[in-house]
């Protein structure tokens, strides 16, 4: 059984999923977000690291998977999402967890079987796979498919008689 924490970065709201999975099952530990809404951008990004920490203290989880930087056609709106992004990732690396990065489309894909899938499919997807009901903040559930494709993938590489550890980037690797 291996505990993973999935994070969807964001200035204003950074989401989170913790699930535990064990051969092709998985099941939800927390979700939730960490929300920004006040202060300037340093207050921002420490609150995001602070919280965050304290979720992985208190949870434990053993491997993360973050999701890639996309960019559209707002730059500015990237690389405010980049530094959240960066905040994410260095506290997971302060406390020695593997982390797995995933496109967005590469979560749509092992959710829905679409790359191209809409964010409510890929909602009632997580809602499926963990046996949820109700509602769930799109940050939390976007959380939560990273988490779920991590454990998919790493599930493949094990079938595969590939290293199961998280620091593959993409899946080309797998």
């Amino acid at each position: 059984m291996i505990r993973i924490i999935g994070i969807d970065p964001g200035s204003r709201h950074t989401g989170y999923g913790i699930i535990e999975s064990d051969r092709g099952r998985a099941r939800l530990i927390a979700a939730g977000r960490i929300s920004t809404a006040l202060g300037t951008m340093p207050q921002r990004l420490l609150q995001i690291q602070s919280e965050l920490a304290a979720l992985l203290a208190e949870f434990g989880p053993m491997e993360a998977a973050v999701e890639e930087v996309f960019v559209n056609k707002n730059v500015q709106t990237a690389l405010v999402l980049g530094q959240a992004r960066g905040v994410a990732l260095c506290t997971l690396a302060q406390v020695g967890l593997a982390v797995a990065e995933y496109a967005p489309a590469q979560v749509k894909l092992a959710l829905t079987g679409s790359g191209r899938a809409e964010k409510l499919q890929v909602q009632h997807m997580v809602k499926v796979l963990l046996n949820l009901q109700g509602r769930m903040a799109v940050d939390a559930s976007d959380a939560l498919a990273i988490a779920l494709t991590h454990a998919q993938v790493r599930g493949v590489r094990a079938q595969a008689g590939i290293a199961v550890g998280a620091r593959s980037k993409s899946w080309s690797r797998a």
